[in-house]
């Protein structure tokens, strides 16, 4: 809580927000405009692909094959950025 923005938003408090919406980060006009909540369901999705999730986003992140790492990794997230 309370850290800057670095190469991408800051993740407190990401379970259940609007994607887009960290307030003081520059985010691409596509995830913006995508509508979506970062919820696990959704966090599983773009963990993967996103680019299938979100075509033209900025991030550059190929994604996690392995449905387990990308199981942990949501864990994790959703416990240390509340």
């Amino acid at each position: 809580a309370g850290q800057p923005h670095q190469v991408g938003p800051n993740l407190h408090d990401i379970m259940n927000r609007k994607a887009g919406a960290a307030e003081g980060y520059t985010y691409s006009q596509e995830l913006v405009a995508s509508g979506l909540i970062w919820d696990k369901a959704t966090l599983g999705r773009w963990l993967e692909h996103p680019g299938g999730v979100v075509p033209g986003n900025k991030m550059a992140f190929a994604g996690i094959a392995s449905a387990a790492d990308r199981s942990a990794l949501i864990a994790y997230l959703a416990e240390v950025t509340r």
